[in-house]
């Protein structure tokens, strides 16, 4: 990959982050991938909102302890008042958090990243929308499996029409973390996704509901139109969603069932999707993330792997190890988030890019999974009724 930033600006941007303090597995992530390519510098961050806690962990993480933060207000206050303060932000804080952190940060003029769900409600998603678009403002969001080089791929190979018009869609994202009463553990306390105050109306549709939403729509290249949907929770006594079933039409009028569940007992992440189109069919799957199946109405069945010549631009200009048998992974995928997201602000600057910024999630693919879950909340509270979504 070349380096577009080194070439404009001589140096990489400069990337504070929020959130990510242990036992945070994204916080490490995010960390990795943000510099992974040298689009961002790492200079500051506020880790925690405990202020003694945020230096020690941000020392840890190898920042300069003047520039460990206790709250959201100092951080860009004292980064503003830099000469070399932070020109991106990263967001990776509780979901009742994302709202007011963005604002500031819009407010301070920075570029930000920030983590699924945009927030916890549609009518603040949308005024979150119009501030980003008034302040000029570059916003991704982390998608992160739409980072995939396969995943990639297979857009580029359905848009294109390889498999011929769109007619099936079925995806399913199943976890097992809460497949137990987690709650009633001696870590309750430290489980914020488990406070419907924090984690926002519905748990299961905006942790792993939005993602699924998204690689549809990113995928298909085609939005929701109508939802029927069943959530719930499994385990008794839960205040959360845990599980949610949803049939669907594409705008394209393709039919969809989408699965979602973090109580699903002995799974791990796993995600499949498949599309069925009039000429064949696609698939990925998570734990073989480095392959793409494409089955033809003749019989044949090609897997396509990473690394390989053939491959679209998309996909080639993800990939760092091209070459047959050596797989990437979740941070590469999350790196290529922040390299669209480089490609975002120079773009903003006057500066051309060979970064492709219209493969990262915005901040309008965050506003659409917001009304993603909250269409299939009032199907479900409708005893599966079709609902229409509000885009």
């Amino acid at each position: 990959m070349t380096n577009p930033v080194l070439k404009a600006l001589g140096r990489p941007f400069r990337l504070g982050i929020v959130g990510g303090a242990p036992p945070s597995m994204i916080g490490p992530v995010h960390r990795v991938a943000a510099t992974m390519d040298q689009r961002f510098a790492l200079v500051a961050g506020m880790l925690s909102s405990r202020a003694e806690r945020s230096k020690a962990e941000g020392v840890a993480a190898g920042l300069n302890e003047a520039r460990c933060y206790g709250s959201i207000e100092e951080f860009i206050a004292s980064e503003r008042a830099r000469e070399d303060g932070i020109e991106a932000i990263a967001i990776i804080t509780p979901n009742d958090s994302h709202a007011p952190y963005l604002k500031l940060a819009l407010a301070a003029g920075l570029d930000v990243m920030i983590e699924k769900p945009l927030c916890n409600e549609l009518s603040e998603a949308r005024q979150l929308r119009d501030l980003a678009a008034s302040s000029g403002c570059a916003v991704a969001v982390t998608h992160t499996y739409s980072g995939y080089p396969m995943v990639r791929e297979m857009r580029a190979r359905c848009l294109s029409g390889e498999i011929g018009s769109l007619r099936l869609v079925q995806i399913e994202y199943l976890a097992g973390g809460l497949a137990t009463a987690v709650e009633l553990g001696p870590d309750a306390d430290q489980r914020w996704r488990l406070k419907p105050e924090r984690s926002g109306p519905s748990l299961v549709l905006g942790d792993i509901g939005t993602h699924a939403h998204h690689l549809v729509c990113f995928v298909t290249g085609q939005p929701f139109e109508r939802v029927s949907a069943d959530v719930g929770t499994m385990v008794p006594g839960r205040k959360v969603h845990d599980v949610a079933q949803v049939r669907f039409r594409l705008a394209d009028g393709s039919r969809g069932q989408l699965d979602v569940s973090n109580a699903a007992t002995g799974m791990s992440n796993h995600i499949r999707l498949r599309l069925y189109g009039e000429k064949g069919q696609m698939e990925w799957v998570h734990g073989r993330h480095n392959e793409l199946s494409i089955a033809a109405l003749s019989g044949e069945v090609r897997t396509i792997s990473g690394g390989q010549p053939m491959l679209t631009a998309d996909a080639q200009r993800s990939s760092r190890l091209m070459r047959p048998g050596h797989p990437e992974g979740l941070q590469e995928a999350v790196a290529n988030l922040y390299c669209g997201l480089a490609g975002m602000m120079l773009a903003r600057r006057g500066h051309s890019s060979s970064e492709a910024p219209g493969l990262v999630p915005t901040i309008d693919d965050g506003v659409a999974g917001l009304a993603f879950v909250m269409a299939c909340l009032e199907s479900s509270a409708k005893d599966g009724a079709v609902v229409r979504l509000d885009q």
